[in-house]
């Protein structure tokens, strides 16, 4: 079943005349756009949750800690392999400890409440735009989450940022709900919503929720119904959900680091110090500007092709919004003058920190100045901006929640993932744009090109990709398939692997040929999708064009899926732990048998996990176990190189982790008194003397 889309009904005009330039392209109706959401959900996300395993680092040190609360029934202090974790909120590790009582400690487990995540995620993008937007725009939206590049590539592994985008674009749907005329148990459920994104990441969802609104409500005028979202009572709600856990947390961990507990270290080293790149350890990296924002294009792939026409029907929307409001910005000496220097300023000092913040602010002051002469030229309580309709309302917040994410972190100290919370508000806006512009395309020979150039864009990309796809898998024609890949590549080193996928760069024509299935794939998508998009979009056949690039990127994150599932051996140590109970089930090895990691534990995370217990660790008193190793009932897990050779040989067997990056050391270390038991991927097993 189809219904009409009503964009022209429930948004500002294009332009004086916009009733003529809709062509009243239909979009299937709810039951059938949901449909679509749970179809697409089920083939990317939840088919993905049975493999690969748990990967090393942050993936199976977050399932660490979720398995500890399930066995030690503590719900306060996180542990990883028996050390207090105290730089995270409790509440995606309570989610995960649920989901290991239900399903058992497995990978399906471990990543089902985020994968739970981005369904809910999708779903409340799609009410939001619908009502705001119109169901073709609603459809849009749910599609281009579950099919954008970030999304499904940083929810592969066990962070909150999902749930962490989840809760904050809630809270701020049910704040413009409430502000619409919600009733009270709107704005409660909006207060409780906050507490939970506070339980999930920390302060920093107070940053992003609490500056977005104030800023929305200082520049629409809806200040003026401050009540409605009952500040009082709300912030008492609020406190009773989020403070008892950092009160326990904070009686129950003292006595750390020089002194310190969880609340300095929590609150100031994991906020404050973080923020200024100072956090202790200095474990952290922080993006080229560069980097950080035109990463934003793949990570917001296929949809970010069409950020021109969002640019281009920002600008059309902005020029309506000046002919039938006040005019603002009209000081155009003082703009131009503005714009020729700071343009001076990125050109010669492009991405440098003093010299952005100086932007920043000196754009801040010109337009609180601008915003106050309008202010004072109009009556008494009209709003800075000309708000009407619940979309412009949407548009606006929407605005200054994403601008607030993408500023803060180019600021801070970031990883690449930090921004995922941006992503749903782009989004959301990116596809109402092409929406406007593809009702606009039939007269409006702007937004046909801006929509043209995008496809064309497309095609040319996935041309590219599929000629490389194509030269990898002639060259790796004759080469036999080897399942650890591992084994396979350059290890380049670029980026020293702190940025994702930096392991495509070791890529070598033997190692493709692990890689022959999802590459075929792949190729197939982008050798056909973009093209055959291109063309029905010419054809004006707009649902059906925006189809075909989802349906694109769907083919595509599959192949992703899979290419994933051969990396496994490299990105993952399950396979050393699976050695270790093969042979203790064998009686090879006793079950007494001292297990330990050298290095870090992130570098074989994924071992304490399928093994069920916590290991040793030698030279590995660094980064996520510095503060927690300095209480004074830490466990004696952490060993120094002179105790491994005193012990190496000695008492039980010793069972020895090493990681590739760590092969070097050990071999001089211990020299001709190692025996490899198990080696994939530049990862070995060593042990102290002879099987028997």
């Amino acid at each position: 079943m189809l219904v009409q889309q009503p964009e022209s009904l429930k948004e500002a005009p294009l332009r004086p005349h916009a009733t003529a330039l809709h062509s009243h392209f239909v979009a299937p109706r709810r039951p059938t756009a949901l449909a679509i959401l749970g179809g697409l959900w089920l083939i990317i996300f939840f088919a993905s949750l049975f493999a690969p395993p748990l990967l090393d680092d942050a993936d199976a040190t977050h399932a660490n800690a979720a398995r500890h609360i399930l066995l030690s029934s503590d719900w306060v202090t996180l542990h990883v392999n028996g050390i207090r974790y105290l730089e995270k909120a409790p509440l995606p590790y309570w989610l995960v400890a649920i989901s290991f009582k239900l399903f058992g400690f497995n990978t399906f487990a471990a990543h089902l409440p985020q994968t739970i995540g981005v369904l809910l995620l999708a779903l409340l993008g799609y009410l939001w735009a619908d009502k705001a937007f119109g169901p073709r725009t609603a459809l849009y939206t749910g599609i281009a989450i579950l099919t954008s590049a970030g999304v499904f590539l940083f929810t592969r592994v066990f962070i909150p940022e999902v749930l962490l985008s989840l809760l904050l674009c809630a809270a701020l749907y049910l704040m413009l709900e409430a502000l619409e005329g919600g009733r009270p148990f709107t704005t409660y459920s909006m207060w409780t919503v906050l507490a939970l994104a506070v339980l999930t990441k920390g302060l920093v969802a107070l940053v992003f929720f609490g500056g977005a609104t104030i800023l929305y409500l200082f520049l629409s005028g809806d200040s003026i119904h401050w009540r409605t979202l009952k500040p009082f009572t709300g912030t008492l709600l609020f406190l009773v959900i989020a403070a008892p856990w950092h009160i326990l947390a904070g009686l129950r961990n003292t006595g750390g680091m020089d002194g310190h507990g969880f609340f300095w270290f929590y609150f100031v080293n994991e906020h404050f110090l973080r923020f200024l790149g100072k956090r202790i350890p200095m474990d952290y990296n922080k993006l080229p500007g560069y980097l950080f924002w035109s990463l934003h294009l793949v990570w917001l792939f296929p949809w970010a092709l069409f950020l021109p026409v969002l640019v281009q029907q920002a600008f059309i929307a902005f020029r309506n919004h000046r002919r039938a409001s006040t005019p603002i910005f009209d000081n155009w000496p003082t703009w131009t003058a503005y714009a020729v220097a700071i343009g001076g300023i990125l050109l010669r000092n492009l991405f440098h920190f003093p010299y952005l913040l100086t932007v920043l602010l000196a754009a801040v002051a010109i337009l609180l100045i601008e915003l106050r002469r309008r202010q004072q030229h109009a009556a008494p309580g009209t709003a800075l901006l000309h708000i009407d309709t619940y979309a412009q309302r949407t548009t606006l917040l929407l605005t200054i929640y994403a601008g607030l994410i993408l500023v803060f972190f180019s600021f801070s100290t970031n990883q690449e993932y930090y921004t995922f919370p941006a992503y749903l508000p782009l989004l959301i806006l990116l596809t109402h744009a092409l929406v406007r512009a593809e009702d606009a395309s039939a007269v409006d020979k702007h937004s046909r090109l801006w929509i043209n150039i995008a496809h064309a864009t497309f095609t040319v990309l996935g041309a590219a990709i599929f000629a490389a796809l194509a030269y990898g898998l002639w060259t790796a024609r004759h080469e036999a398939f080897v399942p650890d890949i591992g084994d396979l590549l350059a290890h380049r080193g670029v980026g020293d692997y702190t940025l994702s996928m930096s392991h495509l760069f070791d890529l070598t024509g033997k190692s493709f040929a692990a890689l022959r299935l999802p590459a075929a794939i792949a190729a197939l998508a982008f050798a056909f999708g973009p093209a055959l998009a291109w063309i029905l979009r010419r054809q004006r056949r707009h649902l059906a064009a925006t189809g075909m690039l989802a349906l694109t990127s769907t083919v595509f994150l599959i192949a992703a899926h899979i290419a994933l599932i051969r990396f496994g051996p490299m990105l993952s140590s399950q396979t050393i732990a699976a050695k270790i109970q093969q042979l203790e089930d064998n009686n090879t090895i006793s079950r007494d048998s001292v297990v330990m990691l050298y290095g870090d534990q992130a570098f074989g995370s994924s071992i304490p996990f399928y093994l069920g217990k916590d290991v040793d660790l030698v030279e590995g008193r660094s980064t996520s176990m510095l503060f927690g190793s300095t209480f004074p009932d830490a466990p004696p897990i952490f060993l120094t190189n002179a105790d491994l050779l005193a012990g190496w040989g000695k008492g039980d067997r010793k069972l020895l982790f090493v990681p590739l990056e760590k092969r070097d050391v050990v071999d001089q270390l211990l020299g001709s008194r190692q025996i490899i038991l198990d080696e994939t991927s530049g990862k070995a097993l060593i042990t102290d003397r002879p099987l028997r």
